[in-house]
């Protein structure tokens, strides 16, 4: 806001958050006083909470409410409705809508399943693919973009190569090329083998194919990073390359790391459901929002609560998830113009 001095000279009395700060206020303090009033992230990180939560209870409601599996089938069996009995998919091949009871609460699919039981547990393995990936993408892009940026030379011409040649290809049609090719005979490590059905083919996949999107900015970063003042005088005393890089480095990549991992963890779950959706990723009989997308596109308009349900699911979720890293990024920007009262 600006205003009037004495002498007419106009000048802003608006001023960062810190000048508001009490003294020996850390930065991750003030970052979190900043996000406890964005009142918007908070109530979508709350909202992305309570999806986990409801995933993660998918054993509980199956089996306690629903008294099936995602996999069971229920093509020949009747549910009683407002006191008349219903088949559960109809001579026609129609799947029974949302009953709103305890049984196939959101309906059923052709197959006779249960879609609130399979939303959940299809939600569990979303999520669990995206927190794997998120993982692998953040750890491993955060050592070579530290080691590319610090050391420079070759070391930096050699992965900035292999960034390059991953960045060229569209995630989705890189990930479509791998998921195929590893969905028929899994992945041979070495030291462990994994199978071409498990959730961790789509988890490492997209894993890879997300890491020079964080390694190519930690990378610009640490180039800048190397040149500080405090980073010569940890070489001046003696300090080794690798003490440097974890003790000194490191440390001042944190909030940028921080903002990385909420906006990975949402592309990796949008990303697990259209490869799901294509057939390249989660394989049957494991259930995920992509996949149960697919199934239902061909009953629409007959059964179209077999794509609504999920595709609101993963919109909630990623929304969720989006809204909340963006609060935490104004969270940690030094230069955000939210005032701080205490």
């Amino acid at each position: 806001m600006a205003t009037l001095d004495t002498a007419g000279t106009e000048f802003s009395t608006d001023v960062s958050p810190e000048e508001h700060a009490p003294p020996g206020m850390g930065p991750y303090e003030l970052a979190w006083r900043r996000l406890k009033r964005n009142k918007v992230a908070l109530a979508f990180g709350a909202l992305f909470l309570v999806i986990v939560l409801m995933c993660l209870l998918a054993p509980v409601y199956a089996k306690h409410v629903a008294h099936t599996t995602p996999a069971e089938n229920h093509v020949t069996d009747q549910v009683r409705v407002g006191g008349k009995l219903k088949d559960v998919v109809s001579t026609q091949g129609i799947p029974i809508g949302p009953t709103w009871h305890g049984r196939f609460f959101l309906g059923a699919d052709s197959n006779g399943r249960d879609v609130a039981v399979r939303l959940l547990y299809g939600g569990r393995n979303s999520l669990e693919i995206g927190f794997i990936a998120t993982f692998i993408t953040m750890f491993t892009a955060t050592i070579l973009g530290i080691v590319s940026g610090y050391f420079r030379g070759w070391t930096d011409a050699v992965l900035g190569r292999v960034f390059d040649l991953i960045w060229a290809f569209p995630v989705v049609i890189l990930g479509v090329a791998l998921g195929v090719a590893l969905a028929v005979g899994g992945l041979n490590l070495g030291l462990f083998q994994i199978k071409g059905n498990s959730l961790l083919v789509p988890a490492v996949i997209i894993g890879v194919v997300y890491i020079p999107y964080v390694a190519k900015p930690i990378r610009g970063q640490v180039l800048g990073l190397r040149e500080r003042e405090f980073i010569d005088a940890a070489r001046a005393q003696g300090l080794g390359n690798g003490r440097i890089m974890l003790s000194e480095v490191m440390p001042n990549l944190a909030s940028t790391i921080i903002v990385f991992i909420p906006l990975i963890i949402a592309n990796a779950i949008l990303l697990e459901a259209g490869l799901s959706y294509l057939g390249a990723g989660v394989q049957d009989p494991n259930p995920s929002w992509g996949t149960m997308i697919s199934d239902g596109i061909r009953l629409i308009p007959s059964a179209i609560h077999l794509t609504f349900v999920p595709g609101l699911m993963l919109v909630l979720c990623v929304l969720g998830i989006n809204v909340f890293g963006d609060g935490v990024r104004d969270a940690l920007d030094p230069r955000a113009k939210v005032r701080i009262e205490h």
